[in-house]
């Protein structure tokens, strides 16, 4: 129970629902024993069995073809295995070069809470890019448009403060990332630039 109470709250954090402890997550799994027993026990076999290769083989660089999708129904009964399809991925000029990439991936940002700034000149250094937009969800941090003012205080401000005072809203004590969205335009050709989604480390 320890275990299913973490996971629980792990996806619960994900999607900004209400953790629970560990008794009323006992009460709550009590409830859907069945589930369990059935569907649930064999998409969790079948999520092991893709689990097994990645653990056994950490060295390994597996192709998408030694995984594969299940499609099950019980009350035929039927199962069928299938080789996944890759994501869509998008292709764009970053600095001159031709840059790839699809949903699977992000820019990973590890440096340090400093402001949003500093953080929009690094990326604007680093992918020559010029910058119209930083959002976090819903909360718009940073826009060309913006009003200028405010503009001017937030930029001063470090990201995880920004992005309170933006949102209206507390980041969690144990919250370590910060999921932004980056817009901009190729500082040499004025083209849109589509990058994927920034993971920016603030703690």
């Amino acid at each position: 129970m320890l275990f299913v109470t973490a996971c629980s709250n792990l996806r619960a954090l994900n999607y900004d629902i209400k953790t629970e402890d560990t008794h009323k997550s006992r009460a709550i799994a009590g409830k859907i024993i069945p589930a369990i027993a059935t569907t649930t026990a064999l998409v969790t076999g079948l999520i092991c069995l893709e689990l097994y290769k990645l653990v056994g083989t950490p060295n390994k660089e597996l192709t998408i073809e030694a995984y594969k999708s299940a499609f099950c129904n019980l009350a035929i009964p039927f199962m069928t295995l299938s080789e996944p399809q890759p994501p869509a991925k998008t292709e764009t000029v970053v600095n001159g070069a031709k840059f790839t990439w699809s949903p699977w991936d992000c820019i990973d940002v590890n440096i340090g809470n400093v402001t949003l700034g500093e953080f929009i000149t690094w990326y604007s250094d680093k992918y020559n890019v010029e910058i119209s937009m930083v959002s976090y969800g819903v909360a718009m941090l940073f826009s060309s448009f913006g009003n200028k003012e405010k503009l001017k205080a937030r930029m001063a401000m470090k990201m995880s403060d920004a992005v309170q005072d933006v949102s209206k809203t507390i980041l969690p004590d144990n919250q370590l990332f910060l999921v932004l969205e980056v817009m901009g335009d190729d500082k040499d050709t004025d083209e849109e630039v589509d990058m994927p989604y920034v993971k920016f480390r603030f703690k």
